[in-house]
C-alpha cells in the first residue's frame, strides 16, 4: 500500500512537471505556433511562422487564402537561408537605415518602404546586367525622370541619398495613381503602367488578386519575407534582437558650383585622401567633374578621415549584393596591409581608365585578374583591384 502511495505521488510530481514544462513554453519561450518547419542543408530544424500581424504599410495580408499563405511561407522559407549569415543584413540595416529612414520620413512616406531597398540590392550600389543602378536599382530612364544625372562623368543612382530621395519620388506617383501602398510597391518593380495595365485587363484593383509576371508576384512576399527578418526574427528561428541605426557614418557636405578639371588635386586641397574621396562619392565616375552649366554638386567626405569605414566599402563601391557568407576578402582600404575590393565595368571603360581612376598600375591589374595583355573586360565584368597601404591606424 506504501509503495503504491509513493508511486502515484512520483507520478502526479512528474505530471506536474511536464504541464509546467508545457506552459513556460508555450506563454514564455514561443508564443506563436509554428505553422511549417522546414529542415536546412545542415539538418538544422527551422521552425517558419508568420507573424500574427503582418501587413505592409498598414495594409492587411489576407493569410487565410491558402494560396497566398503558401507563397508567402515559400518566401520566409527562403529568407531563411539567411540564419547563419543574417548578421550581414543585420550589419547592412545598421548603416544604411539611420540614411535611409529619415529621408522616407521626409516625404511622409510609411516606414515599410524602406525593406524595398534590401530586395532591390542587399543595400549595396550595385549594377544587374539590365542597367539597374544603385541601392534603388533605379532605370536610366526612371531616373531621369526624377532629376537624378546620369552622363560619362555622373550617375546620381550611386549617391544613397539622391536615389532614395528619387525612390520616394517614384512610391509618392504610384501611389497617387493607386490609392494603395502594396500596388504602389508592385509597380516599382513592373513600372505604373505595367500594374495599370494589368489592373484594366483583370478588373481587379488588389495585388494578392492580380495575375502578374513571376518577378512581380513574388516582390511584395519578398518584401514581406525581409521586414519578418528585421523585425520578426524568431520567427524564422533566429534570436530577436533590437537593432540600433549607427551614427559613426558623419560627414561633411561640400558644395561646388564649378568644374573641377583634377580630382586628385582637389582631394589633395581639402586634405581627403584621394581613395577615400573616391569611395565616399561613387556618382562621380572620372578623375574630373565638368560642370559648365553652374550646377550645385553636394560632395561628401567622412568627418573622421583616420577611422574604419571598412564596413561601408562594400556597400558603397558596389562589390555585390549578394550573401558574402563565401567571401574571404576584407576590403579596408583605410588599415589593412593588401586589400581587394571590385570594380563593375562600365559601358565605354577602358582597363587603363578604370586603373587610372583608383591609381593602380595597369599591368599588375591584369596580372592579378589573369587578363591577357590585350584583354579588355566587358560590360558588366567585375575585376580585382589591390590596395597597398601601410598597417598604422
Amino acid at each position: 500500500m506504501q509503495n503504491t502511495k509513493i508511486t502515484i505521488f512520483f507520478f502526479v510530481a512528474l505530471l506536474c512537471v511536464f504541464l509546467i514544462y508545457i506552459w513556460f513554453r508555450v506563454f514564455f519561450v514561443n508564443p506563436e505556433k509554428n505553422e511549417i518547419t522546414y529542415i536546412n542543408n545542415n539538418g538544422v530544424v527551422i521552425g517558419i511562422s508568420i507573424p500574427k500581424n503582418l501587413n505592409f504599410c498598414g495594409e492587411p495580408i489576407p493569410k487565410d487564402n491558402l494560396e497566398i499563405k503558401k507563397r508567402l511561407e515559400e518566401s520566409l522559407t527562403n529568407t531563411s537561408k539567411w540564419k547563419n549569415n543574417s548578421e550581414i543584413i543585420y550589419g547592412k540595416v545598421k548603416r544604411w537605415f539611420g540614411v535611409i529612414e529619415p529621408i522616407i520620413k521626409k516625404y511622409n512616406l510609411p516606414p515599410d518602404i524602406k525593406y524595398i531597398a534590401i530586395v532591390e540590392s542587399q543595400l549595396s550600389n550595385v549594377k544587374s546586367s539590365m542597367g539597374a543602378t544603385g541601392f534603388w536599382q533605379l532605370v536610366e530612364n526612371s531616373a531621369q525622370n526624377y532629376n537624378l544625372e546620369i552622363n560619362e562623368y555622373v550617375d546620381e543612382r550611386l549617391d544613397v541619398i539622391k536615389s532614395t530621395e528619387a525612390a520616394c519620388l517614384h512610391f509618392i506617383d504610384a501611389h497617387k495613381e493607386f490609392n494603395n501602398w502594396t500596388l504602389a510597391a508592385a509597380a516599382y518593380n513592373r513600372g505604373i503602367g505595367g500594374i495599370s495595365n494589368a489592373i484594366k485587363k483583370q478588373q481587379v484593383n488588389n495585388y494578392y488578386d492580380l495575375n502578374l509576371n513571376t518577378e512581380t508576384k513574388k516582390f511584395i512576399y519578398k518584401v514581406l519575407a525581409y521586414k519578418t527578418l528585421i523585425e520578426s526574427p524568431q520567427n524564422l528561428g533566429i534570436k530577436k534582437r533590437h537593432i540600433k541605426y549607427k551614427t559613426n557614418y558623419k560627414f561633411k557636405t561640400l558644395k561646388i558650383d564649378s568644374s573641377i578639371h583634377d580630382l586628385k588635386a582637389f582631394a589633395k586641397k581639402i586634405n581627403c585622401p584621394f581613395t577615400t574621396f573616391k569611395i565616399f562619392n561613387p556618382w562621380i565616375l572620372k578623375n574630373e567633374l565638368p560642370n559648365p552649366n553652374k550646377k550645385v554638386y553636394q560632395i561628401r567626405i567622412p568627418v573622421n578621415l583616420k577611422a574604419d569605414y571598412s564596413e561601408y566599402i562594400r556597400d558603397l563601391i558596389g562589390e555585390d549584393g549578394e550573401p558574402l557568407e563565401n567571401k574571404d576578402i576584407s576590403p579596408n582600404i583605410l588599415t589593412d596591409t593588401l586589400n581587394i575590393i571590385y570594380h563593375t565595368v562600365a559601358a565605354n571603360e577602358t582597363l587603363a581608365e578604370i586603373t587610372e581612376f583608383y591609381e593602380q598600375n595597369e599591368q599588375k591589374t591584369r596580372d592579378l585578374n589573369g587578363f591577357s595583355q590585350n584583354y579588355e573586360p566587358k560590360v558588366g565584368e567585375r575585376i580585382k583591384l589591390a590596395f597597398i597601404k601601410n598597417t598604422k591606424k
